[in-house]
């Protein structure tokens, strides 16, 4: 599979940083090394993003459990021990054959991260991807938080279901340092991390909501399936509780001299008690800007 696509390389074009971006690109490749498969088995937390197969909303979720439930099992091939995932929106996605999926396995203890995207196949205990496309990315705007505690008892209380945001859950989006970005394109699906200061994601509205998009590596992954396919998912996470918030809807990215993306909301599911994990308070990453 080619790196890029016509969205990320019309943006690079734009922006003048296509050969910065064939560089980077390098990167990327279509098998799981050692040190990444090592990376992957000290994890407790994994973010998938994929569309709905029923009805093509594209979500993000969380996936969490005792290090060593995702694990490298192939050259090109994970496994993840899912558990029980009928209360998350994209419960339909993971136990379907052929679902195109991004993964993002993410360690705020190191601020290192590492993205996998492929197929999904069902499993006995979860299910697997195969990979065709691997790569880490850098540190940036990724809060690091110290230490975690695994929660056994916690488990998903049932999913609470609106169509805009509540007073409570703005002001919880207000607060937070990150989230996750789900896309989609013809050839597969993304989950990408967005990290800064509180303040860094704007609520427009209860169903609209914006944010900066900061100086990354060049590359325009998800804004370029963005430019190609507009649905989008976003996931925020409490870190303390593990109460997880899903949207879904349109993102669209407006070229301003400040490159901003303009979010509009079609569903929310806030799900308590999601993921049984408990976080250490963030140290803010010393690359955030210090205005969203």
């Amino acid at each position: 599979m080619a790196i890029y696509h016509e969205g990320s390389l019309a943006l690079q074009d734009r922006l003048g940083v296509r050969d910065l971006a064939a560089h980077v690109g390098r990167s990327v490749g279509e098998g799981i090394k050692p040190v990444a498969a090592a990376f992957l088995e000290l994890q407790p937390l994994l973010v998938i993003g994929a569309a709905d197969p029923a009805d093509g909303r594209v979500w993000a979720a969380p996936l969490a459990g005792v290090p060593g439930f995702v694990r490298a099992t192939g050259p090109r091939r994970i496994s993840v021990a899912s558990g029980d995932t009928s209360t998350s929106p994209l419960a339909t996605a993971l136990t379907t054959e052929g679902t195109p999926v991004g993964t993002l396995a993410l360690d705020p203890r190191t601020r290192r991260r590492m993205r996998l995207n492929g197929t999904l196949r069902p499993t006995p205990r979860g299910f697997a991807v195969e990979a065709d496309r691997v790569f880490a990315n850098c540190p940036k705007y990724l809060q690091r938080r110290e230490t975690y505690e695994y929660v056994p008892d916690r488990s998903p209380g049932e999913p609470l279901r609106t169509t805009e945001l509540t007073a409570r859950q703005a002001e919880f989006i207000a607060a937070a340092d990150t989230f996750f970005l789900a896309s989609v394109h013809a050839d597969g699906a993304d989950a990408s991390h967005r990290g800064g200061n509180p303040g860094f994601v704007g609520v427009e509205s209860p169903r609209e909501l914006s944010w900066r998009d900061y100086p990354g590596n060049s590359m325009f992954l998800s804004l370029g399936n963005l430019a190609t396919d507009p649905r989008a998912g976003l996931l925020l996470l409490d870190w303390t509780s593990g109460t997880a918030l899903h949207l879904t809807g349109e993102a669209r990215v407006e070229l301003t001299p400040e490159r901003r993306v303009r979010f509009h909301l079609a569903e929310v599911w806030e799900i308590p008690s999601a993921v049984p994990l408990r976080w250490s308070a963030p140290e803010y990453s010393p690359a955030n800007p210090n205005q969203p």
